[in-house]
């Protein structure tokens, strides 16, 4: 059967293998969150509104059917408001290029543009403690090769503060420590890469990891740095992985300290990191290069969620006038003295 509208189909397909890739450098996992939403909308179009597949054109790409889908998300798949609006970013984006490519398809951008996104719930950011940090970090048997490993896994990573996935990816040839000052490269999302310094403790468990697991020079080859062994042959660590020793260790943590959160997950060391960070000072837009953020916006939440702070500023706004050493302006200031008199 042939298609009712045959530059629809093709302009979906150039949007997602020439223009995301090629013109806009996406990574591929952005590429494929795009491809989930279009094939989303089809999956919408075909059992909700009936609409054959050889039958959908732009005229389908509308403000009703856009609305109709999105509430069909959160109704039917159970999907939260930052997923759909994610969603509809995604639709917009694919209206905006397809008027990009024939203006006679600009309405459909202007129409999408007027939905509305669906406020979200502020992010809850879920960190550490100093001491549930240190309690979590003493629960791997260290005379263990897989122990070793686990210690060494969330120690780099809370050094770093990298993200789960750019953890997994780290390579032998990532790592630069024939330097006054130790860094690694980590690639984050958008396959941007950051240099990233390492404290010189860190450095000392990661020799201790590299003497049992890879018989060679850091910076010569691009093995893994974390691995599995699946029938003798090497296999990149899965997140499961990661999320199972770390849940593991978390519910041994916290039978010692109580302290400790109900569920420890990966993530939790990359807020625990920032999170002290900030607490010592760095500046937000330091901190934001350091986590490999997009914009200083996403790093706000730290200084949202840090209560300790907030808690010392109340308490010092709070203090009674008594308990405040107060001190003449004009002290050992003599134009401000001046000042005060009419002199100047």
């Amino acid at each position: 059967m042939k298609l009712k509208d045959e530059s629809f189909f093709k302009t979906i397909r150039n949007f997602l293998t020439l223009y995301l890739p090629k013109q806009k450098c996406y990574s591929q996992n952005t590429i494929n969150s795009y491809r989930i939403a279009l094939n989303l909308f089809i999956d919408y179009l075909l059992k909700v509104q009936h609409v054959p597949i050889f039958h959908m054109s732009f005229s389908h790409l509308c403000k009703i059917n856009v609305i109709g889908f999105l509430d069909w998300l959160q109704e039917e798949r159970k999907c939260s408001s930052a997923t759909r609006n994610q969603r509809l970013m995604a639709l917009r984006a694919f209206a905006k290029y397809a008027g990009f490519v024939d203006a006679a398809q600009l309405s459909i951008y202007l129409e999408l543009s007027n939905i509305p996104t669906q406020r979200t719930q502020a992010q809850i950011v879920e960190y550490l403690s100093e001491k549930a940090l240190k309690s979590l970090l003493l629960q791997p048997n260290i005379n263990s090769n897989l122990g070793l490993r686990d210690r060494f896994f969330m120690i780099l990573m809370y050094d770093t503060a990298a993200r789960c996935q750019e953890m997994l990816d780290l390579k032998l040839r990532d790592f630069v420590l024939n330097t006054k000052s130790p860094y690694v490269y980590i690639t984050g999302k958008g396959s941007k890469t950051r240099a990233v310094p390492l404290m010189a403790r860190t450095i000392k468990h990661l020799n201790m990891y590299i003497d049992k697991f890879h018989h060679t020079h850091l910076g010569s080859t691009d093995d893994l740095l974390f691995y599995t062994t699946i029938h003798g042959r090497r296999n990149q660590m899965s997140p499961d992985n990661a999320a199972y020793f770390m849940k593991k260790y978390g519910q041994a943590a916290k039978l010692l300290y109580p302290e400790v959160p109900d569920r420890v997950h990966p993530h939790q060391l990359r807020h625990t990191r920032a999170i002290h960070l900030y607490r010592g000072g760095m500046p937000l837009a330091l901190l934001s290069e350091f986590l490999g953020h997009v914009s200083i916006n996403t790093t706000q939440i730290y200084a949202y969620a840090d209560t300790e702070m907030k808690r010392n500023a109340i308490k010092k706004a709070c203090q009674q006038p008594n308990d405040i050493e107060e001190k003449p302006i004009w002290e050992n200031d003599e134009v401000v003295i001046r000042r005060l008199c009419g002199l100047i």
